[in-house]
């Protein structure tokens, strides 16, 4: 998985979490729990929803490394390899 292939399903899992959320809206080390104003479900319903469409577990004990774009971006093209 490329950089812009997480991002773009980063892009549509958010959409069907938080639909008026914008990625492009936080910055790529801003949270993004802060940055659009999601609750704890609304982010953990963001990480199960990319480990339902990738196949990869996301456990508990990662989270912290999702919280910023960029986090979330590298976790997730390097755990898809």
């Amino acid at each position: 998985m490329t950089r812009d292939d997480a991002l773009d399903l980063v892009k549509a899992v958010l959409h069907q979490v938080a639909p008026e959320a914008e990625i492009e809206d936080v910055g790529p080390d801003q949270t993004i729990q802060e940055a659009l104003d999601m609750d704890s479900i609304d982010f953990l319903n963001l990480v199960i929803g990319l480990s339902e469409k990738t196949g990869i577990d996301i456990p508990e004990r990662d989270y912290p490394q999702l919280i910023t774009p960029d986090g979330l971006v590298s976790y997730l093209t390097a755990k898809a390899r």
